[in-house]
């Protein structure tokens, strides 16, 4: 199991950061997580050390989930690199673009494979990213070849400021409720912080 922190400690966390937003100490964007906390612990509670975790630029949450120092991650934050977090020693890679991880941890989960080792890649992803064409070709192929891999798909009906259901024409979202050896799916309510930003300074 990896370094659980409570859901206290984690809201705690990116108020502290909102602040500094707010006081403008961060001059790049930030994308701040919240109504997830029960969620994201129950999922790294299936967590090892030794497994990889990639995932998009909200990543504040999966970094302390994982191990990295509260103080370590802040001032990386503060020094504007809150949506390229990245620290390989803990075995967690994000990126700021849509998708970018996504073939990347496939790749890892097929080197894991072809070394027989035994960890695993947990890819988290929002629900837009979700229904993209290269998020459907990498999870056909994890699955046909049982790549060790799950992905995480966090769904807070929204891409930027756009309704993603709306924005396919879909009812229901390709991998809604799905929750099976390769794909956790669940919902969450992020109404407290706005897409990026803290909603009171500057929106990017």
């Amino acid at each position: 199991m990896t370094h659980l922190l409570s859901k206290e400690e984690l809201i705690s966390f990116e108020e502290d950061i909102a602040n500094c937003f707010n006081k403008a100490m961060i001059k790049a964007p930030i994308h701040l997580y919240n109504g997830n906390e029960e969620n994201i612990i129950k999922v790294f509670e299936k967590i090892n050390e030794n497994d990889w975790v990639l995932c998009s630029w909200r990543s504040h949450y999966q970094c302390l989930l994982k191990g990295v120092p509260p103080d370590k991650l802040k001032k990386d934050i503060l020094e504007g690199r809150s949506i390229s977090l990245c620290y390989s020693e803990y075995k967690i890679l994000s990126s700021g673009i849509v998708t970018g991880v996504v073939p990347i941890a496939l790749g890892i989960a097929f080197d894991i494979k072809r070394k027989n080792e035994v960890n695993k890649v947990y890819c988290f992803m929002g629900d837009m990213t979700s229904e993209t064409g290269i998020v459907h070709e990498c999870i056909k192929y994890s699955q046909n070849h049982k790549l060790p891999i799950h992905f995480i798909i966090e769904d807070n009906s929204l891409s930027v400021c756009t309704d993603t259901k709306k924005t396919w024409g879909l009812d229901r979202l390709t991998y809604e409720n799905t929750n099976d050896d390769y794909i956790t799916y669940y919902r969450y309510n992020s109404a407290k912080y706005p897409h990026a930003g803290s909603g009171k300074r500057i929106q990017f």
